[in-house]
Parts: structure tokens; sequence; C-alpha cells
């Protein structure tokens, strides 16, 4: 291989690693959508409902 050939195969490697060339990036709003509420939901707090005596918990 001379030196050309070899110039010619680096070129090629370069142009084919080099990255793309960026166009302009559209800039997208994100848009703000309120989150849907449970089929369910009725507003109320659930009530606090204790463990009977003698039982826990545990995570």
């Amino acid at each position: 291989m001379s030196e050309v050939e070899y110039d010619l195969l680096l070129e090629a490697v370069q142009t084919a690693v080099a990255p793309a060339p960026e166009e302009d990036l559209v800039v997208q709003t994100q848009r703000s959508y309120p989150l849907p509420r449970a089929a369910n939901d009725n507003g109320a707090a659930w009530p606090l409902v204790p463990f009977p005596e003698g039982w826990y918990a545990a995570c």
C-alpha cells in the first residue's frame, strides 16, 4: 500500500466516523397536561385504620 492509498483510506475512515453536522434544532415546548384523576377518586381523604391490638406491619 502506497502512502497516497494510505492517506485516502485514512481520509475515508475519518469521514465515516465523523459526527454528522447538526441541523438547526427545533425547540419544542413541553405541553403541560393536568394529571388524570382516578376513576374512583371522590376527593375524600382516607381515614387511618389502626391495626388490631397485637398486630404489626413491616416493610
